[in-house]
């Protein structure tokens, strides 16, 4: 009688056949995997559904308030780095303008020759409306041979007899035009006097740099008043 066959198969302890690889199947039945290890399962399966939602709700939450106070900081860093808006500049009637009569000026106004009087006329309709911030106003007499600007007036006269200028006197020469100034008690005077006919400004001491005031006048002397008289040696070029 042949001998009988060995089974493949061997009792484990527990009384059950062990696989003849030796493998052993898990007790929960699932197959062993061929390398023998076998994968953690996911661990967030067992975790509870109402955390995974506490947890997600709690996320949303706070990226809604981080959210808007992130937009916060962000705007107020802008408005600190943008630059301040420049203030608009004053226009320069309402920064050096000054209060002012309208009232008639009273000046003298002798009467000229023909050749005197028609320069004059042509000087005063070359004289600007204006003398830096001062307004022109009316004059009491003689209009064509007068001007004034401004409270107190600063006049212009032309017309009259040539001035005496000292040898040891200053002139000034200003847009060409040559003035030989006098110091009075609250004005001060300046006369041309290298031009046919003579032009008399009187400035009051309250307006400093006398000098100054008279430049626009002087172009408009330069346009009307031909050279002539008997020109001091300060005032040749």
């Amino acid at each position: 009688m042949d001998e009988m066959t060995t089974s493949s198969a061997a009792l484990d302890d527990d009384g059950k056949r062990e696989p003849a690889d030796g493998k052993r199947e898990p007790a929960d039945g699932t197959p062993e995997p061929a390398d023998g290890i076998r994968e953690d399962a996911d661990p967030g399966a067992d975790a509870p559904a109402g955390r995974d939602r506490t947890i997600r709700g709690a996320a949303l939450l706070a990226t809604v308030i981080a959210l808007p106070i992130t937009l916060l900081v962000a705007v107020l860093a802008f408005a600190k780095l943008a630059p301040d808006t420049p203030a608009p500049a004053p226009s320069p009637s309402a920064s050096t303008a000054r209060a002012q009569s309208t009232a008639p000026v009273e000046m003298a106004a002798p009467a000229l020759a023909e050749r005197p009087a028609t320069v004059c006329r042509a000087l005063l309709s070359q004289l600007p409306q204006t003398i830096r911030d001062l307004a022109q106003r009316p004059v009491t007499a003689g209009p064509e041979q007068n001007a004034a600007y401004g409270d107190p007036a600063l006049t212009v006269a032309c017309g009259g007899a040539q001035p005496t200028v000292p040898a040891t006197d200053e002139v000034w020469t200003v847009n060409k035009v040559c003035w030989h100034p006098v110091e009075e008690t609250d004005v001060t005077v300046l006369t041309t006097v290298d031009r046919e006919t003579p032009v008399t400004v009187r400035i009051p001491r309250s307006y400093e740099q006398p000098l100054q005031w008279v430049s626009p006048i002087s172009s408009a002397i330069v346009a009307s008043v031909p050279s002539g008289g008997a020109v001091p040696a300060g005032c040749r070029g």
